[in-house]
């Protein structure tokens, strides 16, 4: 049996220059870190929030094209939107990153007001779904989808049902997806953070219990930090990936081992 054929070049792992990329939930948190790394890596970037004064702040910061779309993630109108400016923009769209999440900690079933309940659910997932349902309509082959879950949707933690549905819930409609979208060359893929110093988190982090806790269930002893995240997210959106969907990569540094 002959040996496998080596190719004359290799896609680099995490080369995204010149994509056209979706940021939701850019404003603050690993959503600017995020648009800040893909934009360093020569990325064009489109930031998505719901304050448009914090995305120009951040389009602002990156070295590189940025286009501010300023809008509700829950909103199947608006996504579609963002998707034809990018269009427009740059004349497609090859990434699109649903990072958009709210995660407000609560005193259990009792203390969850439906409302609540269900604006987390449509935030969390239903805005992912609606991101992927307006990506889908103009990528082509190669498009790549990346949705920001959690361990969380694995190893749950009091006081966080509905952020927990929510990200659990965001690892089968990926795999759904994969499947729907694997016919037209486009990807689906989960990256599932861990412990993150960000706003996201800083209730956990600024209490020395829930902050000790999260330490002693993490591997690596410790909490990520700015420089642990994008690399999984540059590989999903590169061309190594291309052989990757429906996949959940956490990040986590051990905390679902402990």
């Amino acid at each position: 049996m002959a040996d496998i054929e080596i190719p004359d070049s290799f896609p680099g792992a995490g080369d995204v220059a010149g994509k056209r990329v979706v940021v939701t939930g850019a404003g603050r948190g690993l959503g600017r870190l995020l648009a800040h790394a893909f934009s360093g890596a020569g990325a064009r970037v489109a930031l998505v929030a719901r304050t448009e004064r914090d995305l120009k702040a951040v389009a602002a910061e990156l070295p590189g094209p940025a286009i501010v779309c300023p809008g509700d993630v829950t909103d199947a109108a608006f996504n579609e939107a963002v998707a034809d400016a990018a269009v427009a923009e740059w004349g497609g769209l090859d990434v699109w990153i649903s990072n958009a999440g709210i995660s407000p900690v609560v005193s259990g079933p009792r203390g969850t007001d439906p409302a609540l309940w269900r604006r987390v659910l449509d935030v969390n997932l239903t805005g992912a779904f609606l991101g992927a349902r307006a990506a889908a309509r103009v990528m082509g082959s190669g498009g790549r989808i990346i949705c920001t879950g959690s361990v969380l949707g694995e190893r749950p933690r009091a006081g966080l049902a509905a952020y927990c549905a929510a990200k659990a819930g965001l690892v089968g409609m990926a795999k759904a997806l994969a499947l729907d979208l694997a016919p037209a060359g486009v990807t689906v893929n989960v990256v599932a953070p861990g412990w993150f110093d960000s706003p996201l988190a800083s209730a956990w982090k600024e209490d020395p219990g829930l902050a000790a806790s999260v330490v002693d269930h993490t591997a690596l002893r410790r909490w990520g930090g700015p420089t642990d995240l994008p690399g999984a997210y540059l590989f999903l959106a590169s061309d190594a990936s291309g052989f990757v969907t429906g996949s959940v990569l956490p990040v986590d540094g051990g905390y679902l081992l402990v």
